[in-house]
């Protein structure tokens, strides 16, 4: 179905690593969440997401209302969601998401494995014009919904791409970013059952590299991933 699709594949068969990785991730996102809209999900659209995100994922009850409580505690150290932008070996672009209550700490780290691997750390802002800000939904699909339909319908409130996973029974909704607000509306109000969003960064362009080269890539990239501060990794390699 295109770029979206393609990407989705790869992404796909690497996610955020170990079931432990993905509690750690989701749980900062919860915690974002509940301190920036409040813990209640019925008004707080972007909580209410994350937690059918974290129920997709199986996702233990109690860590999820263990994130939220977080949020409201006096002494809690509210984490600030910063961005890192870099170049890898053999030119690849790397943009590092975290979400960190030590900035000075965060920035040493990705700044060392960037070096340790060959690469180097950029400015920030320096390569965020390569990458294109999405946000994905996935909803269980409708019964004897007809595809060109439903994209016709979705595409005036942001949706530029669809996909279908029928092992999944769910279809897949691409749109821009900014678009998440409207589009994650739309699904509530029409009664379409959401089961999980996210954002991404969907390289505009990708570059291909030998195997070789991908290897060492790709242990730069599990250094940068290893780290608790890190939330996502994107890349522009093919």
């Amino acid at each position: 179905m295109g770029r979206a699709f393609e990407y989705r594949k790869a992404r796909k068969m690497k996610r955020w690593g170990n079931m432990a990785r993905v509690f750690t991730k989701l749980g900062k996102e919860i915690t974002i969440a509940a301190k920036d809209g409040g813990p209640d999900p019925d008004t707080n659209p972007r909580l209410r997401v994350l937690i059918q995100t974290a129920k997709k994922e199986n996702m233990p009850k109690d860590n999820v209302e263990r994130a939220i409580k977080k949020a409201t505690e006096k002494d809690f150290t509210d984490y600030k969601e910063i961005n890192y932008e870099g170049y890898g070996p053999h030119g690849i672009a790397i943009f590092v998401e975290t979400a960190t209550d030590n900035n000075t700490r965060t920035v040493a780290n990705i700044r060392s494995y960037f070096n340790k691997h060959g690469g180097s750390l950029g400015t920030s802002g320096s390569l965020e014009f390569l990458f294109d800000h999405k946000c994905i939904f996935h909803i269980t699909r409708p019964e004897n919904v007809d595809l060109e339909s439903l994209e016709l319908e979705l595409i005036d409130f942001g949706v530029n791409e669809l996909e279908e996973d029928e092992e999944e029974n769910e279809i897949i909704l691409y749109g821009d970013f900014a678009d998440n607000s409207t589009i994650q509306k739309y699904l509530e109000e029409n009664g379409y059952e959401i089961k999980s969003a996210e954002f991404v960064r969907m390289p505009k362009d990708t570059k291909a590299v030998t195997d070789e080269q991908r290897e060492q890539v790709d242990k730069l990239i599990e250094r940068i991933e290893e780290d608790e501060d890190v939330q996502n990794v994107f890349t522009n390699m093919e």
